[in-house]
């Protein structure tokens, strides 16, 4: 099978390059992988960066995408894709050496259509006493364990690909489209969404996924992210982007004031262990109760301005459309 890699990036070349020479050390063959770069809009010496790596021969190709947002620049990358398959990664990320084989052997051995790698942290600096496992899916360092599992569309199976560590049948983006452009992270932002709404999509359209745990990559946690104030920032937009992409692809469940009712009864729920936690001196514990109900209150806030995304057409957003 062969796999193209794809990697947006935006001024940070440093990183990069090691990224690179992370892929460019898999123990899967050379001509049957390709990786693409696509640069959005950097001022540092990035295109230098990969333009070695290609003189080197590292099967790379560099892409320049003047529009801002990972969303585009992942777009255009996916049309110079040649795979089979199509791996997603970032620029501050190390894949272990056995990640593609782990992604064609999940696909092989499942059937799947997308799969979701392991992501294990690579600290900057040593997580704050307060932060604990339950709030590493915030900081992209989701470890979903050792044992594989089937993606299904019921919720039981917790786990959601993301940018980091991912892969998708080019077939089957061909058909959905890429990500949408209107979601995703800017300069000076923590919007957040792309990766949601494609899951949301692939769940939606009927595709299966599994958790592949031998397609590990190490992803780089930054000292800035450990801080209390951009949890509660990131959990605060979450919950109101989770809200707007619920209407659009959930299936409609009771509500009560315009929020599915369960929502309600996990809130009662986190209000009543952040009081316990307020007494037991835990602060990690007592710090993800307020983080919870932050992220209830972006919740509401959106459920009640109603702001709707559309689902995005086949190719469309691939196309540039």
């Amino acid at each position: 099978m062969h796999v193209s890699v794809v990697i947006a990036t935006r001024n940070r070349s440093v990183l990069l390059a090691r990224t690179l020479r992370a892929v460019a050390a898999q123990r899967w063959p050379a001509e049957q992988m390709d990786i693409i770069v696509a640069d959005n809009g950097s001022t540092d010496d990035t295109r230098a960066v990969v333009e070695q790596c290609a003189a080197a021969g590292m099967p790379v190709r560099y892409v320049y995408v003047v529009e801002p947002g990972k969303s585009h620049a992942v777009n255009i990358a996916l049309r110079l894709t040649r795979g089979e398959l199509i791996a997603f990664t970032d620029d501050d990320v190390q894949p272990e050496p056995e990640w593609v084989a782990g992604l064609v052997r999940a696909v092989e051995e499942t059937g799947a259509d997308y799969v979701a790698g392991r992501i294990l942290p690579i600290w900057e600096v040593p997580p704050p006493a307060w932060m604990s496992p339950a709030l590493f899916g915030v900081l992209a360092i989701p470890d979903n364990g050792t044992q594989r599992l089937s993606i299904t569309a019921d919720g039981s199976c917790q786990v959601m690909p993301i940018g980091a560590n991912m892969a998708v049948r080019a077939d089957v983006i061909a058909r959905l489209g890429g990500l949408r452009t209107d979601l995703g992270k800017l300069d000076g932002s923590l919007r957040t969404g792309e990766d949601h709404e494609f899951f949301m999509r692939l769940v939606h359209a009927g595709y299966r996924g599994t958790y592949e745990p031998s397609a590990v990559v190490r992803h780089l946690v930054p000292a800035t992210r450990l801080t209390r104030s951009y949890f509660r920032r990131w959990l605060w937009q979450n919950g109101r982007d989770v809200a707007c992409l619920e209407r659009s692809y959930a299936t409609p469940a009771t509500r009560l004031f315009g929020v599915p009712r369960y929502l309600w009864r996990q809130a009662l729920t986190d209000g009543i262990a952040a009081l316990r936690a307020a007494t037991t001196g835990d602060q990690a514990q007592r710090f993800a109760s307020a983080l919870r109900i932050i992220w209830f209150a972006g919740y509401l806030r959106e459920s009640w301005c109603a702001r709707v995304v559309t689902p995005a057409p086949a190719l469309s957003a691939v196309e540039g459309s």
